[in-house]
């Protein structure tokens, strides 16, 4: 239907990629069998495009290394779904965050449902079975404050966010990596 608010439409229209085409993203650096890559990317379903932010599964996997990624990464993708499945059941507000396009309220919604879905978790279970404190040792995120982009770096942030020919490298050194 026409307008509708399906995935690939509400993507295209996300705060979170428009920030990517701009080049405005947190530093993500990670190696994979030697290959340095600089940009984090999305778990997603066969629906999405093959753009370097997306690792999605391959739909008929052949071979025993490419049914272990496929497994593992819908695995991986599923938990994510339904751990936010679990927030929409309990709190209805984020039912429909794409009717609510200011990033700031919505991320405060989802980290005050966050917080409140451990609260309750945390006050129904028999602390014996379970007592184990959070200690955080890493580094503080430090927020990113970038000027705006100039039309030429939009333009090849954009095309490296599209390119699915790093989709694919990603992709294919996952699967020699499990």
């Amino acid at each position: 239907m026409a307008g509708s608010h399906n995935d690939i439409n509400v993507m295209q229209r996300s705060p979170v990629f428009a920030r990517l085409a701009e080049g405005h993203s947190p530093p993500v650096n990670f190696e994979i069998n030697g290959h340095h890559y600089n940009k984090g990317y999305y778990l997603a379903d066969g629906i999405y495009p093959q753009w370097s932010t997306f690792v999605k599964t391959t739909s008929k996997p052949q071979g025993e290394k490419r049914q272990r990624f496929a497994q593992m990464q819908e695995s991986a993708r599923k938990d994510v779904e339904s751990a936010l499945g679990v927030l929409q059941s309990r709190w209805g507000t984020i039912r429909h965050p794409s009717l609510t396009w200011d990033e700031g309220k919505l991320w405060e919604v989802m980290t005050a449902c966050v917080i409140m879905h451990n609260m309750i978790v945390e006050d129904e279970r028999d602390n014996s079975i379970f007592d184990q404190g959070f200690d955080f040792r890493g580094e503080n995120v430090e927020p990113l404050h970038q000027e705006p982009a100039t039309f030429e770096q939009f333009a090849q942030f954009h095309l490296e966010m599209r390119d699915w020919h790093t989709h694919l490298d990603i992709q294919n050194e996952l699967v020699e990596h499990m």
